[in-house]
């Protein structure tokens, strides 16, 4: 029986108050007749300690790492330390304002200067900018960085770039977006870039290839290197999208493996929050010859060259990330990596044995992707089924359908954070799982059977959408 969600709304009591909001401290200002209200508005009336509870509730809904495993896979969602914040409310942070001059502002700068040259030994990169306020900003800011290397030296017939069929799906949109034709790389059975056709798509038009390594199936690119020199011989350049730098943090490098360009998740790899869509961050790293097409930082109010962000970017993320980076220190960074494989592998291993299909039966990195093409095929239930399903047990799903080259795809990535004892409890989860569908496998189409909402209609929902409450909606 799924439960009744009652809005403040519907629990209002006629006479019922609270004074929650302190008196204004600046003078009250009458606004022009014509502005106001002819009627008071209809806000609910309810005693401070309804208001508390409702509040409370409604934060107890929604789940995150605090709450229970979210394996979302390409998204590594650990857990992140309260120390991160504690450091980032600091006053002397936060209290600093943007057009502040230099002379005031330095210790912030000093945060920024410290954070890009540990990102820079981090990825093997000589020069970062902090400003792209997330990934795919990021990864914009990569192809325009490209562009501009290409054109600086009068190479303008380089107008496409190679995007792998199991690429994330901002890459190619972000290519798009700095003007560039896409053009696709299948990959081998092994889930890994065509090597052979890559000869063949190369020429003096590609400006460079876009590549995460690990990629979306939790796969390393063995023949990264090899990769690496076709494209530079070519005369193009290599774009790391660091999404997925979590699984080598600490063990191997981008700029060793020859990439040109990265951008890093500072909301994923570096333990900032994700925010619901942001403030994230996208630090965008180059090797030495990107350098002069870089963004400029503004400061006290003059832009910067190629400025992609208002003023510094987020910078109490940066704060955090550097709060991270130091409280781990080297050693314990390279374990983040290392431990982020084993969970990987191990939880995969369990799934395995339990009766799930991986889509590559093989040692992966930091995430895998089950196929769950063959329980569709044999009891008519869907990966979106399986997914729904894990609400009911306290487990955020997994991705869904991605990445497109594999049928019926959930992919797990369990991160770093997670504990031996909560990657057996999801085993044991999904075990339950196949046999609820084994036996009764119409009942998994209206899953989940528990949350405080069922299964919506996603088009009617996207078409209609509900915006306001409304009593004639009950």
């Amino acid at each position: 029986m799924m439960e009744t969600a009652l809005l403040n709304y519907e629990r209002s009591v006629p006479g019922r108050f609270s004074e929650v909001i302190p008196p204004p401290d600046v003078p009250l200002y009458a606004l022009p007749q014509a502005f106001t209200r002819k009627t008071p508005p209809a806000l609910p009336e309810l005693d401070e300690c309804g208001v508390a509870r409702h509040y409370t509730a409604l934060a107890q809904r929604a789940h995150g790492v605090n709450n229970g495993f979210y394996p979302l896979g390409s998204c590594t969602m650990k857990y992140n330390p309260a120390i991160n914040e504690q450091v980032a409310a600091l006053p002397g942070f936060t209290d600093t304002h943007p057009l502040a001059p230099e002379h005031a502002t330095e210790g912030c700068r000093a945060v920024m200067e410290e954070l890009a040259h540990a990102l820079c030994e981090v990825t093997g990169m000589d020069a970062f900018s902090l400003q792209p306020a997330a990934g795919a900003h990021g990864e914009l800011l990569g192809m325009l960085c490209i562009k501009a290397y290409h054109e600086g030296r009068g190479d303008t017939k380089r107008t496409k770039i190679l995007v792998p069929d199991s690429a994330h799906g901002t890459n190619p949109a972000s290519a798009a977006m700095a003007g560039y034709t896409v053009v696709n790389v299948p990959s081998r059975e092994d889930g890994c870039v065509d090597i052979e056709t890559l000869k063949t798509l190369l020429s003096e038009e590609i400006a460079g290839i876009m590549l995460t390594n690990p990629n979306t199936l939790g796969l390393f690119e063995k023949n990264i290197y090899q990769i690496a020199d076709l494209v530079h011989g070519a005369g193009g350049l290599l774009y790391y999208d660091g999404a997925n730098l979590n699984a080598i943090l600490g063990v191997a490098r981008p700029g060793d493996m020859g990439f040109d360009v990265t951008h890093l998740n500072l909301h994923k790899t570096f333990s900032t929050p994700h925010g619901g869509g942001g403030p994230g961050s996208g630090p965008v790293g180059v090797k030495a010859a990107l350098i002069p097409y870089l963004p400029g930082v503004s400061s006290a109010g003059r832009p910067g060259k190629l400025q992609m962000k208002a003023f510094h970017g987020n910078f109490s993320v940066m704060v955090r990330a550097l709060c991270y980076l130091k409280t781990l220190g080297c050693d314990n960074l390279r374990c983040v990596g290392e431990f982020a494989v084993l969970n990987a592998n191990y939880l995969m291993r369990r799934l395995t044995d339990i009766g799930y299909t991986p889509a590559k039966n093989r040692t992966c990195m930091h995430e895998f992707v089950l196929s769950l093409q063959d329980i569709k095929d044999r009891y008519g239930v869907s990966a979106l089924d399986v997914a729904k399903a894990l609400i009911d047990h306290g487990i955020h799903p997994p991705t869904m359908y991605f990445p497109l080259i594999v049928h019926e795809a959930l992919m797990f990535e369990p991160t770093e954070t997670e504990s031996k004892e909560s990657l057996d409890h999801a085993a044991q989860v999904m075990q339950t799982i196949l046999e609820e569908l084994q036996r009764d496998p119409e009942s998994m189409h209206h899953t989940p059977h528990h949350a405080v909402i069922g299964r919506p209609d996603e088009v009617t929902a996207a078409r209609n959408p509900v915006l306001r409450y409304s009593p004639h909606d009950k």
